[in-house]
């Protein structure tokens, strides 16, 4: 409990924002909590918290500790603690995070990984289970 405190205090201390009309190519690196409101195509990583506002799009590899998404998401994101999709909040892509709610009016597609969160971000190839389900349903 104390070293969850410890970790607000420092997010706090540690605020980014990226408002809208910023359009942003290429690899950002950032600790605390960091708000996008622009376009962001490229690579993400945040120690802490990432919240993309309504307005924000952002194309590529995510890799945070808590991610709240109310814009566009398109691509591969790894959360280690916990992701929220917010309405009107579009998360197109695969995820991989140990915790997810998805609110009512938003919109998830893609495939979803709540196992080990020591994840690489390096993404496997799909497995086809139609097949099992198609036997499993008879």
């Amino acid at each position: 409990m104390k070293e969850r405190a410890q970790q607000i205090e420092q997010d706090n201390e540690n605020f980014t924002l990226l408002g809208r009309g910023t359009d942003f190519k290429g690899v950002v690196s950032f600790d605390g909590t960091v708000r996008i409101d622009g376009r962001v195509e490229g690579e993400i990583y945040i120690s802490g918290t990432l919240i993309v506002g309504e307005h924000a799009v952002i194309e590529g590899v995510v890799s945070v500790g808590v991610l709240m998404n109310s814009g566009k998401i398109n691509g591969t994101v790894t959360a280690l603690e916990k992701i929220h999709i917010l309405k009107p909040g579009v998360l197109v892509g695969d995820i991989r995070t140990p915790v997810i709610a998805i609110e009512e009016g938003s919109r998830f597609h893609g495939m979803c990984d709540m196992g080990d969160h020591h994840w690489s971000g390096e993404r496997n190839p799909p497995v086809d289970v139609s097949p099992n389900l198609a036997a499993s349903a008879r």
